[in-house]
């Protein structure tokens, strides 16, 4: 994480330049008193440097400086020097700064209480320091007051940087994670049913003209094997990036489209629609076209079948669909989990519905999904037969009333 601007430009030389100019400040203080000389003058001026000086350790050491300065302010109170407590006003800010409120809050206390004292106990003329006892420590208690707010706001600033920076990083992750996972969705989802399509018609092209004794065109071999290996690197991609739970904007209108493209490619194929259709979430409508989709590109891909059934059943409180074929599948066993299978049941768990997808008794594969749709949501017309989708002799489209 990079830090704000204003802490990585040469914080130790700032320190520096700090402490420094506190430690002259206070010694020209001193030495700009109207008092009386003593013996003990030169440990007054050492002490009010090195408070001063001790600053330059207050981010590493803030409580340590916290402690140095006061006792360095106390000493040259004692020694008979009153100059305000510079030093220990910005280590009461560095300690706050650093979190350190309880240890800051007890030593400012102390000092405060001892203070006093010092000055009472002072070589200097004890009348003058009494008629200035009571105004100064007002003031000493508003500006600990300011300087710990201070550090406590810069604390509070510094925090909310470095968590809007921290959230800013993570959302453009979560961003980058989203996108990533919506092409792998686009992929799986339309990509791969279409080239499942190509590749099924190409195959049984080749075939037919095997059978019929014809010369199978190179051009027609060679799409074939192109499908075929976009099919195997399309399937590894989609190992690496995982579905998500972001959706394109296909839903139930486009079903029709899905079997008429199922017929397309040589599978007999059923559309029944049951029931009143209802408005439903954009996100109902979508995940049951993809379960549609899914389930028809698995049947042409992996199933050997030769008819598939697709029912859409609108029931008051859930769209349930259904998908069956007549392949190879057997009831004894278990289906191979899949990427296509396993996004599926992440859609369906997500909107609150139940997902089985499992072989049938009879033989061939069942998907059976159903959608949960609030109830306050209105009802619409009777659903009329889909017109764009011709109905084939044996399969035909139809609709009938939910039960």
């Amino acid at each position: 994480m990079t830090s704000a601007p204003g802490r990585t430009r040469n914080p130790v030389v700032r320190d520096v330049v700090i402490a420094v100019g506190v430690a002259g400040a206070l010694v020209a203080a001193g030495l700009s008193e109207t008092r009386s000389a003593t013996s003990l003058d030169p440990l007054g001026y050492a002490l009010l440097a090195a408070g001063g000086l001790a600053l330059v350790a207050r981010r590493r050491s803030p409580v340590a400086v916290l402690m140095v300065t006061g006792l360095c302010a106390l000493g040259y109170q004692v020694v008979g020097f009153d100059v305000p407590v510079v030093a220990y006003l910005f280590a009461v800010y560095a300690a706050v700064r650093a979190g350190h409120h309880l240890v800051t809050v007890a030593a400012s206390v102390i000092m405060l209480a001892v203070l006093p004292f010092a000055i009472v106990v002072s070589p200097q003329d004890a009348s003058v320091s009494k008629a200035f006892t009571q105004a100064r420590d007002v003031l000493q208690i508003a500006w600990l007051i300011a300087a710990g707010a201070a550090g406590e706001a810069l604390r509070q600033a510094e925090r909310r940087a470095d968590e809007a920076e921290r959230t800013r990083e993570e959302t453009a992750r979560r961003r980058a994670d989203e996108e990533r996972l919506h092409i792998a969705r686009e992929l799986h989802d339309s990509l791969t049913h279409q080239i499942s399509v190509i590749k099924v018609q190409a195959e049984a092209a080749v075939h037919l003209a095997g059978k019929r004794g014809e010369p199978v065109p190179e051009a027609l071999v060679a799409i074939r094997e192109a499908s075929r290996e976009a099919a195997r690197e399309l399937r590894a991609t989609l190992e690496a990036l995982r579905d998500d739970e972001l959706s394109p904007p296909n839903g139930l209108d486009q079903v029709p489209d899905l079997v008429r493209r199922a017929r397309a490619a040589g599978l007999d194929a059923q559309l029944t629609i049951a029931g009143v259709r209802r408005g439903v979430p954009a996100a109902v409508d979508r995940t049951a076209y993809r379960i549609v989709q899914e389930s028809l590109t698995n049947v042409a891909r992996h199933a050997a079948a030769t008819t598939a059934s697709v029912r859409i059943e609108h029931r008051r409180d859930a769209v349930v669909v259904r998908v069956d074929d007549d392949g190879q599948a057997a009831a004894d066993t278990p289906p191979a989990p899949g990427v296509g299978l396993l996004g599926m049941r992440e859609r369906v768990t997500a909107l609150g519905g139940r997902l089985r997808a499992a072989p049938r008794g009879e033989g061939g594969f069942t998907v059976h999904a159903e959608l949960p749709v609030p109830a306050e949501l209105p009802m619409s017309a009777e659903l009329p037969a889909s017109p764009e989708l011709p109905a084939s002799p044996e399969r035909p489209v139809s609709t009938e009333p939910a039960p």
